[in-house]
């Protein structure tokens, strides 16, 4: 099976591939470039939902194009990756996160008695959730926390407002800006996803000095180096008994 890993920026993308044996070959899309090894295309799509989602829906579009003569492949699997936010100490830095839960946090609007998500609206979609059993295999695989991770197009830099996300999703164990961009564009084409984060700060005041990138993409490189027999021989039908 082939998995499309969808991430924000090149270090991402190369943190994930670096996981993966063999030669690494490059392939063209739209506005963008597959990083392939073995059964696994990376692409670093762009920051934020929107752009998540259109380079995931040019990708999943194109089928897993074969760089030669070779007729192209469907992907089974799409991965939204890279570092985010956490809402420690629940998940400390360095950690690693799998969501069982991608939700939009900030899709809907302000009122007077306060936040109202699109669904409240009567329209639209605020969560996906990503098949379970995957989901607990790849935390058992790597030692990742299981919960929800929270879409955000504004990145958290006040206590309150990581006090207002909490508030509205308990249990969230982390922030990004990709993971419902990427979860929208592979529910239209009909393909699962998943999320997997490595922390690389604290949701909250932004303090620079305080975070761990370094740390953080090292564990994404050691997460995808654990997970990748499972991703790869992951099966859907096996959701159907868990």
């Amino acid at each position: 099976m082939r998995v499309l890993v969808v991430t924000a920026v090149p270090v991402e993308r190369d943190a994930v591939t670096r996981a993966f044996g063999g030669a690494e070959e490059h392939v063209a899309l739209p506005g963008a470039e597959l990083h392939r090894r073995g059964a696994f295309d990376v692409l670093a799509g762009g920051a934020g939902p929107a752009a998540a989602a259109a380079a995931t829906a040019f990708a999943l579009a194109s089928g897993a194009p074969a760089s030669g003569a070779s007729a192209s492949a469907p992907y089974g699997l799409v991965v939204s990756a890279g570092i985010g936010g956490a809402f420690t100490p629940v998940t400390p830095l360095g950690s690693l996160v799998v969501a069982d839960g991608i939700v939009a946090a900030d899709l809907g609007a302000e009122t007077a008695d306060g936040f109202l998500p699109v669904t409240a609206l009567g329209f639209g979609r605020d969560r996906f959730t990503p098949p379970p059993v995957l989901v607990r295999e790849v935390a058992a695989a790597t030692g990742a926390a299981a919960g929800p991770v929270l879409t955000v197009s504004t990145v958290t830099g006040s206590a309150e407002r990581a006090g207002a996300l909490l508030s509205a999703h308990p249990g969230a164990l982390a922030e990004a800006m990709e993971g419902f961009g990427v979860a929208e564009a592979a529910a239209r084409a009909d393909v699962p996803v998943l999320e997997v984060r490595a922390v690389s700060n604290a949701v909250g005041p932004r303090d620079r000095d305080a975070w761990r990138i370094g740390d953080a993409l090292a564990a994404l490189t050691d997460a995808f180096g654990k997970a990748a027999p499972v991703l790869q021989g992951w099966n859907s039908h096996e959701d159907l008994e868990g």
